[in-house]
């Protein structure tokens, strides 16, 4: 199990909170610090089924500064998507946790961090 975190953030300090005191086994990922590529960028897409419209920080400054919010939302865009993903990692949503099950989830809740903890192989 892996969760990409921004340490500044408190959604991601309170799921890495819970997975210790549930004593999970997992690695931290700082994607701030080591950001995802657009391989692996598609790849936690697949694992989340969700497009990276849908996990993209729109609140952010620099989605402002990039005009993300007048992006089109269809197949044909998911590359450029994926594409400011990369650049920008700061627009990802937090935390993202890759559970052991090949899937993942947005963890934004205790819910959705306890249930990334029932997910076995």
């Amino acid at each position: 199990m892996e969760i990409w975190v921004n340490p500044a953030c408190s959604k991601c300090r309170s799921a890495v909170q819970l997975l210790d005191e549930e004593g999970a086994d997992y690695t931290v990922r700082r994607y701030l610090e080591d950001p995802p590529d657009t391989d692996e960028l598609r790849a936690v897409l697949d694992r989340l089924g969700l497009e990276p419209w849908d996990i993209v920080r729109t609140q952010e400054a620099e989605a402002g500064e990039l005009g993300l919010k007048a992006w089109p939302r269809e197949p044909a865009e998911r590359e450029r998507w994926i594409g400011a993903l990369a650049a920008h990692p700061r627009l990802i949503q937090r935390p993202i946790i890759t559970a052991d099950d090949g899937t993942a989830s947005v963890a934004r809740s205790e819910d959705a961090v306890r249930d990334a903890l029932t997910r076995r192989a």
